[in-house]
């Protein structure tokens, strides 16, 4: 499914929605679904805010408060606490079910992909329990960080 079938697809879900709760279907929020749906990764407001507003600037962050809340209401973009008091985002649909590696002393968010473990998930018998999705999150050090850490221990005391 290409980029465009899945913003169609997304944006008629979104049209539904805000017609049912009795919202404005308004240009700005149509522009903020249809920018989230081309990042690939994770993001938190003020990225998003200062991506869309690059060149100049469009959206206030009230609007794109309010709009966030729509969307995860919707079910079209998932919120994570991640730690840190800084909700992060990703888009939800056509987006697999994926595991968070996050480093406690960078905070940067890593994605993988594991079917063993999703075929554990989805072989769990849960009662009185219907899975939609999931996310597991596993915290821990990044190469990155392990190496500083580990430079930072091993360099001889300056004089």
């Amino acid at each position: 499914m290409s980029q465009e079938d899945i913003f169609e697809k997304v944006k008629q879900e979104f049209t539904a929605y805000l017609i049912a709760k009795g919202h404005r279907k308004t240009p700005e929020r149509y522009m903020i679904l249809k920018h989230i749906y081309t990042l690939n990764d994770h993001f938190d407001i003020d990225f998003l805010y200062n991506s869309i507003n690059s060149e100049r600037p469009v959206v206030s962050r009230a609007t794109l408060y309010n709009t966030m809340e729509l969307l995860v209401d919707s079910n079209l973009v998932i919120k994570h606490s991640f730690g840190a008091n800084m909700s992060h985002y990703e888009k939800a649909y056509n987006n697999d079910n994926h595991l968070h590696l996050i480093c406690t002393i960078c905070g940067d968010i890593k994605e993988i992909k594991d079917h063993n473990i999703k075929d554990v998930i989805q072989s769990k018998k849960l009662s009185k329990f219907a899975l939609s999705h999931y996310s597991l999150y596993i915290y821990g050090v990044c190469n990155k960080c392990a190496k500083l850490t580990t430079k930072k221990r091993t360099s001889p005391a300056k004089k």
